[in-house]
């Protein structure tokens, strides 16, 4: 039982960490694209991607502490 526990906490990290870097590859291409097109409005987009990069990264961080929880308390 102890082992399935440590194979759900290192699945959950390793998802987290994978799709994470999916959505900053997208978030990041996407204000890459839209400055190009529209460069005036750079600093406002930009100001908006790092608020979503803030949102975007805490998804993770929550499933780490799930998956702390999992390892240190329930196992």
């Amino acid at each position: 039982m102890e082992h399935m526990i440590f194979l759900i906490a290192g699945l959950m990290i390793s998802i987290s960490a994978i799709t994470t870097g999916f959505g900053f590859a997208i978030l990041g291409g996407k204000l890459l694209e839209t400055t190009a097109r529209q460069p005036e409005l750079g600093p406002e987009l930009q100001t908006k991607t790092f608020i979503m990069a803030g949102l975007l990264d805490a998804v993770p961080m929550i499933s780490v502490g799930i998956a702390m929880y999992l390892i240190f308390v329930v196992a």
